[in-house]
């Protein structure tokens, strides 16, 4: 890692001609919050239509401020349409289901049954177009006993077991500072949607239902944990940063008050780390000789390997083992993550133009792909920004559009 010299971020402007491998797929998206913004994002960033169909007080995500800008909504509403529809209304649910025939996907995160309550139920969706791939988000699951349970990630990151492995031993399980159960969801919603229209698509199928609950999507992320319990009949302690299948790893405090994290997860880069250290001697060891040993005795392992880090600065550390060529590397708060090299080369942030920030730092198009690249194309739009638009094709005229308009149909 080099000296930091605070590089501006690179600034970009959308790209509104730009088109994707995803143009011509058409997504309703009645989702509120995180997981489906995430899913329909993806879509939205590689080309895709995405229209966010909004109650009049808009997405529960636009709500979701920092100092009075909606942060979360710039980020994961870009390259997306609004239209204002108040559901309640018969006549909104007839325009959507409408607009549903030109769709290939709608997604959706009432709580189960709500859409049926609302005439909009699968049936009566893939009767109107039986190619439609619906995805229903839910903490739980169209069915079983939980399913009508409010379905925040919190919970889900809590029952998953998640929060019990997070955190130290000595200390309450630790949830996630991020919305880690709904972005996991949305990942695996976006490629189950994928997987479900290529069925439509290569293999003349029809369209179907993805149930995606928060809760299986982090479960299944968390690993091997059943097997490993019936394996042993113990429970998994928390061991903060410390891992329960290798060792060293862990993050250590260096002498400016900052940390680095470090992990010699092979027999060859642990025995190198002993080395960097200046103990080249406990490689033979009986506490320090094969991995299972190392993970037995972690806590005087970590000892030995903090007490040396705790003699450097972040900065100092993190060259040393890159000299040493020992798996080192600095935990990083966002003020350096922005001025980070690498970062900046590789524009993982860029500068947007934005009406209330002027610049705007966005993440780049995740994942990358070399010929058909994603693409940013317009910033989130305004609340029932797109409403005329949209509407016009159903058909409906200026003089139609402002009778629902008076009519609390669309907002």
């Amino acid at each position: 890692m080099h000296s930091h010299t605070a590089m501006p971020l690179p600034s970009r402007d959308y790209t509104p001609a730009a088109t994707g491998t995803l143009e011509g797929l058409r997504v309703l998206d009645l989702s509120r919050l995180f997981a489906g913004n995430v899913m329909t994002q993806i879509l939205g960033d590689f080309g895709a239509e995405v229209i966010k169909v909004e109650p009049p007080a808009g997405d529960t995500l636009r709500a979701w401020q920092t100092r009075g800008v909606s942060t979360h909504w710039k980020l994961y509403a870009r390259n997306k349409k609004s239209l204002c529809l108040e559901l309640r209304q018969r006549k909104a649910c007839e325009l959507l289901l409408e607009l549903a025939g030109s769709a290939s996907m709608l997604v959706e995160s009432f709580r189960p049954g709500v859409l049926e309550q609302m005439g909009l139920g699968p049936d009566e969706l893939l009767k109107r177009n039986p190619k439609l791939v619906i995805v229903r988000i839910s903490g739980w699951g169209q069915s079983g006993p939980y399913s009508q349970r409010p379905g925040f990630g919190t919970l889900i990151e809590g029952m998953s077991g998640f929060a019990e492995l997070n955190g130290f031993a000595d200390r309450e399980p630790v949830l996630p500072p991020m919305y880690l159960a709904d972005g996991v969801a949305g990942l695996y919603g976006a490629s189950a949607a994928m997987i479900a229209l290529r069925e439509v698509e290569q293999r003349g199928g029809r369209g179907q239902v993805i149930d995606l609950p928060l809760l299986d999507p982090l479960f299944a992320l968390l690993g091997p944990q059943a097997a490993q319990y019936r394996l042993t009949g113990t429970l998994r302690q928390r061991t903060g940063s410390r891992s329960t299948n290798s060792a060293p790893r862990n993050a250590y405090r260096c002498k400016d008050g900052r940390y680095v994290s470090l992990s010699g997860s092979t027999q060859k880069m642990a025995e190198r780390t002993l080395r960097a250290v200046g103990r080249a001697e406990l490689i033979d060891d009986p506490r320090f000789r094969t991995n299972a040993d190392r993970v037995r005795h972690a806590q005087a392992l970590d000892e030995v390997i903090g007490g040396f880090i705790a003699q450097y600065t972040q900065q100092e550390a993190v060259a040393l083992f890159e000299r040493a060529e020992v798996t080192v590397g600095p935990i990083y708060d966002i003020s350096q993550i922005v001025e980070d090299p690498h970062v900046i080369a590789r524009e993982l942030l860029a500068d947007y133009p934005d009406e209330e920030m002027g610049r705007l730092p966005m993440h780049h198009v995740v994942p990358r792909l070399d010929t058909t690249p994603g693409s940013i194309r317009q910033p989130a739009p305004k609340l029932g920004e797109h409403n005329r638009e949209l509407l016009r094709e159903l058909g409906v005229d200026d003089g139609g559009y402002r009778a629902l308009v008076e009519a609390g149909v669309v907002c």
